[in-house]
C-alpha cells in the first residue's frame, strides 16, 4: 500500500463552498474530538481565558445523574472521568451546511472519552451509528417518556430521548457512570481547521465520492474548511464504504489533528488557541455538570501533560448483525475486555496491526511523534517518582491507534 508521494499532491476540493446534503448528515467526529483537545490544550493562561469567554451563552443539558459528581472536581474522580462526546445532525440557524430536509435528530458520532485517574492516558471510543443495541427507558428534555427497547440503532438514541438518552444508553452498553457530555453542531470544524491551517491528512489511495464532492489523489493533503469536513463525512470514498471503514479513515484525520494542536507551535500561538477554543464551544451544547469555565479548565489541568502517544483512539468492536447485513451488534467478548479496561482504569493499547478497515500505517513516515512524556503519577494523580502502571495491549481484534502513529486513509481508487 503506498504512503504519503513527494511532493504532495494537490489538494482536492469539495464541489461547493457550502455542503449538500444527501441522506441523512454524517459525522462531526473532527470537531468531537477537536473540542477536547482544546480543553486538553486550554490549562495555559490565555487558553483559560479562551474558555472562560466562550462558555458564555453555551446552552445546558441537565442528564439526571448529577447526583453522582456534586462536589467533586473532575480531576479527582476516583477510576478516572468518562466524558460522552456527540456529534448531531441537528442544523443552526446560518450554518455553512445546506439544511436539505430532516426527520430529528441523531447522534450520528458518539465517542466516549476516559481521562485515566493518574491523568496518564485518554482513551476515544467511537461507537459505530449502525450498532443496534438495547435501550433503557427514556425522559425527553419535553417531558416525554420513552420505555425502554430490545433493539433499537444507536444513532437514533439522541433524537429519541435527548443528550440524556444516549448517555444512558452508553452506560447500559459498558457499565459505566458518565456524569459528563456535551453535544456539538456541524460548522465547528471547519472554524476549527481553518484556524489550525489545514490538518495535513495522507492518502494512499485516491478518494472519490460523488456525494459529498470529494477528490483527492493519493498523497498528502492539508485539509481546511468543507474539504475537511467532506473528508470525515466521507464513506462511499474510503474502503469497503463501510460506516466501520470511515470510523478508522476519521481517525487518520484526528491523529494528525491532535499532533499538530499539541505541538509546540500550536500551543505557544494564544491567537490560535483562542480561535480553536472558540470556534468549539460556539457550536456546542454541555450537561450541567460541565457547563462550568472552572471545571473545564480543571479538566485541562488535568490533561496537560498528555503527548500523542497518550491519546487512545479505539473503535468499539462489533460484528456484522445476522438480522441485518446493514447493520451491526457488539462482538461480546472484545466488547467485555474494553468495558472492563475503562472500568479498571487499565492503562492500554491497540496492536501494531490494528489501525481498521479504512487505514494503513504510513511507510513513508518517520517514527511517531511521541511529543514530551507526562511526568510519572503516583496513585493520588501528582507527578512524582512512583512507576508508572504497566500497559496491557487490547486483541487485535479491537481496532484502533494512537495519535503518535502516522496513518494513511486507504481511499478507495
Amino acid at each position: 500500500m503506498p504512503g504519503r508521494t513527494t511532493p504532495p499532491s494537490p489538494r482536492g476540493v469539495a464541489r461547493h463552498g457550502r455542503l449538500r446534503r444527501r441522506g441523512p448528515v454524517r459525522t462531526l467526529l473532527a470537531l468531537v474530538a477537536g473540542t477536547l483537545a482544546v480543553l486538553m490544550v486550554s490549562g495555559v493562561s490565555i487558553a483559560a481565558i479562551a474558555v472562560r469567554s466562550a462558555t458564555y451563552g453555551v446552552s445546558t443539558v441537565v442528564l439526571g445523574n448529577e447526583d453522582a459528581v456534586k462536589d467533586i472536581k473532575i480531576s479527582e474522580i476516583k477510576g478516572g472521568a468518562n466524558i460522552l462526546l456527540v456529534g448531531t445532525d441537528e442544523r443552526v440557524s446560518g450554518s455553512q451546511v445546506d439544511a436539505g430536509v430532516s426527520d430529528g435528530s441523531r447522534n450520528d458520532v458518539t465517542i466516549l472519552v476516559h481521562l485515566s485517574e493518574d491523568h496518564t492516558q485518554l482513551s476515544a471510543v467511537s461507537f459505530p451509528r449502525d450498532l443496534m443495541v438495547a435501550v433503557p427507558e427514556c425522559t425527553g428534555p419535553d417531558g416525554t417518556y420513552y420505555p425502554a427497547e430490545t433493539r433499537v440503532q444507536f444513532n437514533t438514541t439522541l433524537g429519541r430521548g435527548g443528550l440524556s438518552c444516549t448517555v444512558s444508553t452508553v452506560e447500559s452498553i459498558t457499565g459505566l457512570s458518565i456524569p459528563y457530555a456535551t453535544s456539538i453542531t456541524f460548522d465547528g470544524v471547519m472554524e476549527m481547521s481553518n484556524a489550525l491551517g489545514g490538518v495535513d491528512v495522507c492518502v494512499a489511495q485516491r478518494i472519490t465520492d460523488t456525494d459529498s464532492g470529494l477528490d483527492l489523489s493519493a498523497g498528502t493533503h492539508s485539509l481546511q474548511g468543507v474539504d475537511a469536513l467532506a473528508f470525515l463525512r466521507t464513506r462511499h470514498g474510503v474502503g469497503d464504504g463501510s460506516d466501520l471503514a470511515r470510523i478508522s479513515s476519521q481517525q487518520v484525520f484526528l491523529s494528525a489533528m491532535m499532533r499538530q494542536i499539541l505541538s509546540g507551535g500550536t500551543l505557544s500561538n494564544p491567537a490560535t488557541l483562542y480561535k480553536l477554543a472558540s470556534a468549539a464551544l460556539s457550536n456546542m451544547a454541555l450537561s450541567s455538570t460541565l457547563n462550568s469555565p472552572d471545571t473545564l479548565v480543571q479538566l485541562a489541568y488535568a490533561a496537560r501533560n498528555l503527548s500523542p502517544a497518550d491519546i487512545v483512539f479505539v473503535q468499539y468492536p462489533v460484528v456484522d448483525d445476522p438480522y441485518d447485513s446493514n447493520r451491526v451488534v457488539a462482538a461480546d467478548a472484545d466488547a467485555a475486555t474494553l468495558n472492563a479496561a475503562l472500568a479498571d482504569d487499565t492503562k492500554f493499547t491497540v496492536g501494531d496491526e490494528s489501525t481498521g478497515r479504512g487505514s494503513v500505517a504510513d511507510s513513508s513516515a518517520a517514527a511517531p511523534a511521541t511529543g514530551e512524556p507526562a511526568a510519572p503519577a503516583t496513585a493520588s494523580g501528582a507527578t512524582g517518582t512512583a512507576t508508572e502502571a504497566p500497559v496491557t495491549t487490547l486483541p487485535s481484534t479491537i481496532s484502533g491507534q494512537t495519535a503518535a502513529e502516522a496513518t494513511c486513509s486507504v481511499g478507495n481508487g
